[in-house]
């Protein structure tokens, strides 16, 4: 397929704009990106997209989601309003997660996965929970996202606060996965399962969990996902475990690394922030989470002057990072009362570079960039900019002028999922009703526990 007139942002280290400009797309890959009329010259025979002057870029890549939220929006939480995160915690996700079945799992799943085509994010880092239906429940994940189309990697939180057997249940659905994800690479590395789907070891928080659990997790795996000094309990947690910060205990039982990611880290002090410095650990940003759960902003603007590997992702919220971005942006300005904090270019060092270099760990050719040899990850936005735009000021235009409500078209591994805002891949209307169906069993279940 040839995508041609259209004006397309690469990405790479110059982020070029490239004005009537074509990407020719072979299989799973781009082969080719330059001048239309070049293209439409060497490839006469090759099928013909005209963009009418959209522009073109790289899906959007989420560091950091959980699908099985979804079904929170709208519902009732018994009782007065939480007063803290722990609250929350306590109120609305760890029972939430436990009102969840299998059927649940995978609709709310689904759910995300049309949200996320819609505003063209194509690659999401997934932390999935459902303690009372863990086993096969990455699998059901899974079966939403292959026939979504979209690519992800995912893993179950593990943790011991529902005992000792949710816990082990926990470290074996990981384990499983992974062995399914790897041996899928090895018997057929060109299938959708091999090239769309990843895995890594799942971790709740330090706060939920014993030293045992810990060992026996780092002996499972080598990397890890987990939730870090989201709020300051989680600091006192593990002072009192272990006299040391949650890091730092994390360190020690080998849970850093550069695969591993340690999503929000509101609350580390500058000794542990030099530690994820020193070991290359990914850490996720999530600001409009971190802003509903009023938890703080965290520091991440001496992160990246340090060269710290910060992403961006949502924690659950819209699939739309465009929105995540302009939040980023707009919270550590608020935060530290000064407009000079942050801004658009760091932004996009955070959710396109280092979401690129994240999402390297998992998948075997590069997304997140228009460049040949990169996977077919793209999207179309029928953004027409009214002031000039280059590689100079496209944060800019990124952050003030596009959202997700441009995207026209998304396309995964040279698959259109998308086409002028008509889903290809999946019925939005029967996974609405589906959703509709699992949810009120859901909440039912979940008012049954207070």
């Amino acid at each position: 397929m040839l995508i041609h007139n259209a004006t397309v942002l690469t990405f790479d280290e110059s982020q070029r704009v490239l004005e009537d400009a074509a990407v020719l797309i072979e299989g799973a890959t781009i082969a080719e990106v330059g001048a239309s009329a070049e293209l439409l010259a060497r490839h006469p025979a090759a099928p013909r997209w005209d963009a009418q002057g959209m522009l073109l870029m790289p899906g959007q890549i989420c560091a950091h989601t959980h699908f099985y939220g979804a079904f929170a929006r709208g519902m009732y939480i018994p009782g007065p309003p939480a007063k803290d995160f722990p609250e929350i915690l306590q109120n609305l996700w760890w029972k939430l997660d436990k009102a969840l079945d299998m059927e649940a799992v995978q609709a709310s799943a689904e759910v995300c996965l049309v949200d996320a085509i819609r505003n063209g994010t194509t690659t999401l880092i997934d932390h999935h929970a459902s303690q009372r239906a863990i086993d096969g429940s990455l699998d059901a994940v899974a079966a939403a996202v292959l026939a979504s189309g979209l690519r992800a990697a995912l893993c179950y939180e593990v943790t011991d606060r529902d005992g000792l057997e949710a816990a082990r249940a926990g470290i074996n659905e990981n384990t499983r996965f992974m062995r399914r994800v790897q041996a899928a690479r090895r018997s057929a590395p060109t299938s959708p399962e091999a090239t769309r789907l990843a895995a890594t070891f799942g971790l709740h928080a330090s706060l939920t969990l014993s030293d045992a659990t810990l060992e026996a997790s780092r002996a499972a795996a080598d990397r890890f996902h987990v939730h870090v000094a989201e709020h300051p309990s989680d600091e006192y947690d593990s002072v009192a475990k272990s006299g040391k910060r949650v890091v730092e205990r994390l360190h020690g039982f080998g849970i850093t690394g550069a695969q591993s990611i340690m999503a929000h880290c509101i609350h580390v002090d500058a000794w542990e922030t030099a530690l994820l410095r020193e070991t290359g650990t990914f850490v996720s940003h999530q600001p409009r989470s971190n802003m509903n759960n009023a938890v703080g902003a965290a520091e991440i603007t001496p992160m990246l002057r340090a060269g710290m590997p910060v992403c961006l992702g949502n924690d659950g919220f819209s699939n739309d990072m465009f929105t995540e971005m302009k939040v980023a942006d707009l919270l550590q300005k608020l935060a530290h009362a000064d407009p000079r904090y942050l801004g658009a270019d760091k932004v996009i060092q955070m959710a396109v570079e280092n979401n690129r270099r994240l999402a390297s760990v998992f998948f075997d050719k590069p997304v997140g960039i228009v460049a040949p040899g990169a996977y077919a990850d793209l999207i179309l936005l029928d953004y027409f900019p009214t002031t000039p735009m280059n590689g100079a000021n496209l944060p800019w235009h990124i952050l003030f002028g596009m959202s997700g409500g441009h995207v026209n078209s998304t396309i995964v591994q040279g698959e259109v999922l998308m086409r002028d805002r008509k889903l290809l891949t999946m019925d939005e209307a029967a996974i609405t009703a589906r959703s509709r169906a699992a949810a009120t069993q859901t909440w039912e279940r979940y008012w049954a526990m207070f």
